[in-house]
């Protein structure tokens, strides 16, 4: 079976899980061309990954010879070149979120489903070991009716991470916390309880940084059975903690932490799923995480490619995400990207 050709455009800080991800899947994939406007990013990427690089986006964008696209770059910059790719006839894997704002990121969804072509969007925390055998016991009715479910995300970043160029602005990349770190463990949440309805919030810049967004934020939700909810974020909390879903039901209660989790059912039973020792990306490190994530979240989309079938995350289920996002936001007063 060819392999599917693939152009990544982008390197930034998520360049590295996918290009280690996009080896390992070198019987299924090859990465034809890598691309960035920045020459010297690319001579520090060529230290690392052996793969062809140029300056030339828009080329990439309209070469017959490439089958998808990774696009990597800042928010604000998704929905023209997930246009572009379209035109181009290229399935696309989009790096989280969608783009700065609901109408951007609705844009992009629509654009991309009447075209016919894939879309994914990196949003990898669904793919952890845990993360799926909790998703299971759920779909199984494991833990009986859900009473009540949080999630908290208490990670850390120094000053010096905001510092840099654009580092969530509301024009570069549509706001803080919520959108830039906290949206992994807030879809994971989401697609794990269901949609919810935000029912109180609060956000705030802390004086831990100085920054355009906010670093706080925090809601009372209403699942979608009328059980409770809690949802906290924050880049404040030095030196950075795992992030943390719990689910408590009739007959049992699951602690998500990382990619670790504990699951007591009220009958006595217990289960423990550890596969995720090592650190999340909670700290002054960001990418301090493992690769195999994304590399699953890859595999899936590949097989979405060829099935012809919408990936786990898909841009419908990255939208609902966003939607959520947006909603705490509103709801805490919090102004929106436009």
């Amino acid at each position: 079976m060819a392999r599917i050709r693939v152009g990544i455009i982008g390197l930034g800080n998520a360049v590295e899980p996918h290009a280690k991800s996009l080896l390992d899947l070198s019987d299924r994939v090859e990465v034809a061309i890598v691309a960035s406007r920045s020459e010297d990013r690319l001579k520090a990427f060529a230290q690392r990954f052996a793969f062809p690089m140029t300056t030339d986006i828009e080329g990439v964008l309209a070469s017959r010879d490439i089958d998808a696209v990774w696009i990597l770059t800042p928010p604000n910059s998704h929905l023209e070149l997930v246009k572009q790719a379209a035109k181009g006839r290229k399935h696309v894997l989009l790096e989280k979120p969608l783009d700065i704002s609901l109408d951007r990121a609705g844009a992009i969804v629509a654009g991309m489903k009447g075209s016919g072509l894939t879309l994914g969007v990196t949003l990898q925390h669904r793919f952890r070991p845990a993360s799926l055998r909790l998703r299971t016991l759920l779909a199984e009715g494991a833990l009986g009716v859900i009473g009540a479910a949080s999630c908290s995300v208490p990670w850390w970043r120094p000053q010096a991470y905001y510092d840099q160029p654009g580092r969530c602005t509301m024009a570069r990349d549509g706001g803080g916390v919520l959108i830039t770190q906290a949206i992994h463990t807030l879809d994971l949440f989401r697609s794990l309880v269901g949609d919810m309805t935000v029912t109180a919030a609060t956000a705030a810049t802390t004086p831990v940084h100085r920054m355009e967004t906010e670093d706080f934020a925090a809601a009372l939700v209403r699942l979608g059975n009328g059980a409770p909810g809690v949802i906290q974020a924050t880049t404040a909390a030095y030196p950075g903690g795992e992030e943390r879903i719990e689910v408590m039901g009739t007959a049992g209660t699951a602690w998500l932490a990382g990619g670790n989790l504990r699951v007591a059912f009220i009958d006595g039973r217990e289960e423990v799923v550890v596969r995720q020792e090592g650190p999340t990306g909670g700290g002054a490190n960001v990418m301090d995480f493992p690769h195999d994530w994304h590399r699953s979240l890859i595999t899936d989309f590949l097989d979405a490619i060829k099935e012809g079938r919408d990936p786990v995350v898909s841009g419908e289920e990255a939208l609902k995400s966003q939607e959520l996002i947006a909603a705490i936001l509103e709801k805490a007063g919090w102004r929106a990207a436009g």
